[in-house]
């Protein structure tokens, strides 16, 4: 299994609620906070709801 690095690129002010919640659960809370997570489905569909906020860099072993 594979690592992700998730940084938020932007701003989660008004933005809906359920997007807010998704960031926060990624780990995040503002503008270029990164946080590393193991690469499963459940973390890219939250990447999926808030693509436009964040930035994804996969991480070679």
């Amino acid at each position: 299994m594979g690592k992700i690095k998730v940084i938020q690129t932007k701003s989660i002010i008004d933005r809906p609620k359920n997007q807010k919640a998704t960031i926060e659960a990624l780990g995040l809370g503002r503008p270029n906070w990164e946080k590393i997570h193991n690469d499963t489905p459940q973390i890219r569909g939250m990447i999926r709801k808030v693509i436009h906020l964040v930035k994804v860099e996969e991480i070679k072993d």
